[in-house]
């Protein structure tokens, strides 16, 4: 018998267990959103962030504590993340249209920071879908639409000004090459002018040194014939003496 009485006893400690700890953990998750949302009025914003986390913790707290969390991260201009966090938002808020619609209107908030137009926009038309009634909202929209059209065309005269940059590229370069053809081809022509007046001026050495050479050698004939001249005149003489005997 005392036996099966320790038994029941844990029993039912155990399905009591069971049935508080749901509302026992509400009651810490909405405290710890308190103290977050006390904190996040003082701009606190580090502090009210780590208070938002910690009602969280088991991973089953409500959306608030997932909203709440995503706005802490806006204040501290972590967009990024704050997006995530009103993407769970929102995904946590199924069935409550309103809590949803300010889930993607904050979300469209974060991504205009970013930059990300085009996804502003999605999450802004998500939103008023939801609560047509929002006017931020539909300014954020516009102010968005028109951001993203200002981007394009930025992008589009960035994109012209890089084909403009590149054309002119290589237009230089072919200038350059052109020049560099240019002067190769001066270089080539006066290499040849100079080949050409050296083999002149080698020519004209030549010659030169022919003319020499042929007077040397008419100067040495005319020599030679004066010589065989006063030879013969020598010979004839001797010669009418010996027939004179």
């Amino acid at each position: 018998m005392r036996g099966k009485a320790t038994a029941f006893r844990i029993l039912f400690a155990v399905i009591c267990t069971a049935i508080l700890s749901p509302s026992l953990f509400g009651q810490e998750e909405r405290e710890f959103i308190r103290k977050g949302n006390r904190l996040y009025k003082k701009s606190e914003f580090a502090g009210s962030e780590g208070m938002y986390r910690r009602a969280q913790d088991d991973g089953k707290s409500s959306g608030d504590a997932v909203f709440n969390l995503g706005n802490s991260l806006y204040k501290q201009k972590r967009f990024g993340e704050a997006s995530g966090e009103f993407i769970r938002s929102a995904q946590a808020a199924e069935g409550d249209s309103l809590k949803q619609a300010e889930g993607f209107y904050n979300l469209g908030n974060s991504l205009l920071k970013e930059q990300k137009f085009g996804e502003s926009i999605d999450a802004y038309i998500n939103s008023l879908k939801l609560n047509p009634d929002n006017v931020q909202a539909k300014y954020n929209l516009a102010y968005a639409q028109d951001q993203l059209k200002k981007q394009e065309q930025e992008q589009q005269q960035q994109k012209q000004d890089q084909q403009n940059q590149d054309k002119q590229q290589d237009k230089n370069k072919d200038n350059q090459e052109d020049n560099k053809n240019q002067d190769q081809k001066d270089d080539q022509q006066q290499q040849d002018q100079n080949k050409d007046q050296q083999q002149q001026q080698q020519q004209s050495a030549m010659s030169r040194d022919d003319a020499k050479r042929l007077l040397d050698a008419l100067a040495a004939s005319e020599k030679q014939t004066q010589e065989k001249v006063q030879r013969d005149k020598a010979a004839g003489a001797r010669v009418r003496v010996i027939k004179n005997w």
